[in-house]
């Protein structure tokens, strides 16, 4: 094979990857918007770490899908995970990183209230078995609003605030 052979197929395979670690992110926070939370296991290395700014740290996906089940998939829950800005740095052949720009909503028909929040993610990909996994997630809030719907439609912010830079970014 020659060295421009070579060089084309090295591209052709980050292409590739890259296309499949925004794939496995889509599937993540679909399967939470869906409320599948074998969707979102299926995501995860087992011993994946998932440190939220807001909740306790998991060293494994099986607690953390647990605590979503609990916490996510309840009737009258509606969220929404937007994903954007992605950078994906591919580490190696079976490494990678990537940070995440997130808009969340969440409606919580038993409280009345609806929570918006501006997110940073910091994740790290492993490739196993021939497929690509969420290894490691981390995220910082960048800004977050929580309001009440009145019982005549009125709405209330009852937290507003902001967060200076995610990962230490100002």
């Amino acid at each position: 094979m020659t060295d421009d052979m070579a060089a084309l197929e090295a591209r052709l395979q980050a292409l590739e990857d890259i296309a499949a670690i925004r794939d496995l992110k889509s599937r993540y926070l679909r399967g939470c918007d869906r409320q599948r939370p074998e969707d979102v296991r299926d995501t995860l290395l087992p011993d994946a770490v998932i440190a939220y700014e807001g909740f306790p740290e998991f060293t494994d996906r099986d607690s953390f899908v647990d605590i979503f089940a609990q916490m996510g998939c309840q009737p009258g829950i509606f969220d929404m995970h937007h994903a954007a800005n992605p950078e994906i740095t591919l580490d190696g052949a079976d490494r990678a990183t990537g940070k995440w720009s997130l808009f969340f909503q969440n409606i919580n028909l038993a409280t009345r209230a609806i929570t918006q929040m501006g997110v940073e993610y910091a994740d790290v990909y492993v490739r196993r078995d021939g497929r690509w996994w969420i290894a490691e997630t981390r995220t910082k809030r960048t800004s977050f609003l929580m309001q009440v719907v009145g019982e005549d439609g009125t709405l209330k912010v009852t937290v507003l605030g902001e967060a200076t830079g995610a990962f230490g970014e100002g």
